[in-house]
């Protein structure tokens, strides 16, 4: 089994009304119920606005604080799912259904194996 990481993108902007996002947000919590019933699901959830982040950078003497993302830009990682399944194809079949859902652009990619390094550490 491997771990994947499915990164949900939303753009910036008002956020959908209740009648649009209602329904979106039921095919979302059906979704993460078949992920648990597969044993397939590790952890999830959406991230507050991109505006929220803070940034912290050490510049060779100190660590500087800054508010906002990291990268500017029109979109943003909105949201993430961490799943645990046998291949890259299980992993995007998940994740062709979260685009399905969401109408957004999902990004999977898997975890590298750090197990060593930690044990080493």
């Amino acid at each position: 089994m491997t771990q994947y990481l499915i990164a949900m993108y939303q753009p910036d902007g008002v956020v959908p009304p209740p009648e649009v996002l209602g329904p979106i947000m039921e095919k979302l919590e059906a979704f993460n119920a078949d992920l648990r019933a597969a044993n397939a699901l590790v952890f999830g959830n959406g991230l507050t606005d991109a505006a929220s982040a803070t940034v912290l950078r050490h510049n060779g003497r100190e660590v500087v604080v800054t508010d906002g993302p990291y990268v500017e830009g029109k979109e943003h990682l909105g949201g993430f799912e961490i799943i645990d399944v046998p291949d890259l194809d299980a992993a995007l079949t998940w994740s062709r259904r979260l685009a399905e859902i969401t109408g957004l652009p999902i990004e999977v990619r898997a975890f590298a194996d750090v197990r060593g390094v930690v044990e080493r550490a």
